[in-house]
């Protein structure tokens, strides 16, 4: 699926399902072990850009809330490859890689889920363009309700993910810089 452009928010990608975040075998395995408590996990985070360097955020079906596009690396897997997978699975568009924008992990990145699992990530952030329509595909999950492409102002004045105050600035940064 592509987004089209047609102003800050641009694909309603909701549905009527109930919005349960995904849980690889590996977490659930750990999970088994350790019931909600605090679980360190690697992840990706993917600021994609388009030619005008608008930023592709997606709103987060469990909560409504903004941020970019990412999740969690799978054991073995490479983070580029994680990163282009999530993109996929979420809003359906393939991108290449540009760049790193950096690596991340605080408070901010500490999640408690509805259930009580909590969560810590430290995640890599990734610069990326989506590729040539060519190849369209479908979004595989349902964590991401609606998407939109969005400049600096327009992203930091939406109701977001808490890690999003320190993603969102450096990503434009690094494009501006590019």
């Amino acid at each position: 699926m592509s987004i089209p452009d047609t102003g800050p928010l641009v694909a309603d990608l909701s549905s009527e399902q109930t919005h349960n975040m995904p849980l690889s075998p590996y977490v659930a395995a750990i999970r088994a072990r350790i019931g909600h408590d605090l679980l360190l996990l690697p992840s990706v985070g993917a600021a994609v850009f388009d030619e005008r360097g608008r930023l592709l955020l997606g709103r987060h079906a469990d909560d409504g809330l903004w941020g970019t596009l990412g999740g969690a690396v799978e054991p073995g897997e490479d983070p580029k490859v994680a990163v282009v997978r999530e993109v996929a699975e979420e809003v359906g568009i393939a991108v290449a890689i540009d760049g790193v924008i950096g690596t991340y992990g605080g408070p901010e990145f500490q999640i408690t889920y509805p259930n009580g699992e909590r969560v810590a990530f430290v995640s890599t952030f990734y610069a990326c363009r989506v590729l040539p329509e060519d190849a369209p595909m479908a979004a595989l999950d349902d964590e991401i309700s609606g998407s939109g492409w969005f400049t600096r102002a327009q992203a930091l004045a939406l109701n977001r993910r808490p890690w999003s105050d320190r993603t969102i600035p450096d990503a434009f940064d690094w494009w501006a810089a590019r």
